[in-house]
């Protein structure tokens, strides 16, 4: 019979490719990492990884394959299990990005943790594109996102439509560009005193959805300043090193910007909203946690 501690062990050790990385991750000693493989090769009488250079044999393979859809199924089937108990005590995991945490989750949290002291919350602080994976594989319970595309396992609610506006001056020649994508293009370099656009990163949600909507970028028709939170965009653009595009929520909690802030009616909606697994079972505690996130919600707008 295989001990899930063994297909544990070898689902890590073929993520990490190396014996020490596997063992720290696992919070295991190396040699323990060697004996669960030797184990697992001694029950399955198959050879799975070669060692010099690292790499999965045919069988290791087959074998990655059926163990991380075991594993995953054993988390959901544990998830659900939890959720069915109520879940009075354990552990609700939630995955949501920075801006989101902190803007819409904070006041819920501090309610779900006075009505349910018995379970802990941890929050994954993440993008939407990753907080969607963590869902997927059940690693979370919950995810808060960002424009997701509908597909299977998950499921996505909508909780507000989110609009966008531009936080900083100096946006004729910005939307003298924007406003007409017929108009011939500019082929001389960019001036210097031209408006920087002030971005997260290409590894986000939001970023997607900004490069679709302002297709010159792509051609480099913009200068670009690159961050990693919507709350670095704000202090940047308030610092007057150019104009960030953000979600009009995110300026809700800051009243005193001095810098100016511009509507975009015309830039492309799109949708916040919680995301779970497709049939999973949300217990009492996960229900009420939305209802609050929910109340938050309308609050704030």
């Amino acid at each position: 019979m295989i001990d899930i501690h063994w297909l544990n062990t070898f689902v890590a050790l073929a993520k990490y490719q190396h014996f020490g990385k596997t063992a720290a991750a696992l919070h295991m000693t190396q040699p323990n990492v060697s004996l669960h493989l030797k184990q697992l090769e001694q029950t399955t009488r198959v050879k799975l990884i070669e060692r010099n250079p690292f790499r999965l044999t045919q069988a290791g393979e087959r074998l990655l394959q059926s163990a991380e859809n075991t594993l995953m199924e054993l988390q959901i089937c544990q998830a659900d299990l939890n959720a069915i108990n109520e879940l009075n005590r354990g552990t609700l995991t939630i995955a949501a990005s920075d801006i989101i945490s902190r803007l819409l989750l904070i006041s819920p949290f501090q309610s779900f943790k006075k009505e349910y002291p018995g379970i802990d919350l941890s929050l994954f602080n993440t993008t939407s594109s990753q907080a969607t994976e963590l869902v997927k594989s059940a690693k979370a319970d919950l995810g808060f996102v960002i424009a997701q595309k509908e597909s299977q396992p998950l499921h996505f609610t909508e909780l507000r439509q989110v609009k966008w506006c531009a936080l900083g001056n100096g946006l004729s020649r910005w939307q003298s560009l924007s406003a007409d994508p017929s108009q011939k293009l500019p082929t001389e370099p960019l001036a210097a005193e031209e408006p920087t656009l002030i971005l997260l990163g290409h590894d986000t949600r939001t970023r997607e959805l900004i490069d679709m909507a302002l297709p010159l970028l792509k051609l480099k028709k913009y200068h670009v300043m690159e961050v990693g939170s919507v709350d670095a965009q704000i202090d940047w653009a308030e610092a007057g090193f150019g104009v960030a595009i953000v979600p009009s929520f995110s300026l809700h909690s800051k009243p005193h910007l001095k810098t100016q802030i511009t509507p975009l009616p015309d830039f492309p909606t799109t949708s916040l909203g919680y995301i779970v697994r497709q049939n999973q079972v949300l217990s009492r505690a996960i229900k009420q946690l939305l209802r609050w996130v929910d109340e938050e919600i309308q609050r704030s707008q």
